[in-house]
């Protein structure tokens, strides 16, 4: 019998190379990588005294299609992107488009005024306002040192 030191670093090594693998892959997306991949819009979230400004990225869609839920402390946006049928009579198509429903929550940093939330949608970006409720544009945090350095 042979006895074989254990190396736990090994298996981070394996690990560490099959990720460095998966990037040297194309990116471009094929229908089993689409297929395992939630698409949600890319989000800006931007912070100011009085309100929060959350801008979402959605080319191609409309505003009927979309679905606007605000919550005191989040922002849940869902809709659809209807896939366009298209009919080519000489040659294939290939798209990488992404078609199908959608679905992301934005937790928020601090409570806002809900019922006070202006929108704005042009060229496939979303504007959201979210105005600050007054305990938070007056919240003020005192830190002592004292205890901190103990």
């Amino acid at each position: 019998m042979r006895i074989v030191r254990y190396n736990p670093w090994q298996e981070f090594q394996v690990l560490h190379n099959q990720i460095n693998h998966l990037f040297d892959r194309n990116l471009v997306p094929t229908t089993i990588w689409e297929k395992s991949i939630s698409r949600v819009p890319a989000a800006e979230i931007e912070e100011t005294q009085d309100a929060i400004h959350l801008k979402l990225e959605l080319p191609g869609m409309e505003a009927k299609d979309l679905d606007i839920q605000v919550t005191e402390n989040a922002v849940a946006i869902s809709g659809e992107r209807k896939a366009e049928t298209k009919a080519e009579e000489n040659g294939a198509v290939k798209s990488e488009f992404y078609y199908g429903k959608f679905q992301r929550v934005i937790p928020l940093p601090a409570r806002i005024q809900n019922t006070n939330v202006t929108a704005e949608y042009k060229d496939g970006i979303l504007n959201l306002t979210l105005p600050k409720t007054e305990a938070e544009k007056n919240k003020v945090v005192k830190v002592n040192l004292d205890k901190a350095a103990a």
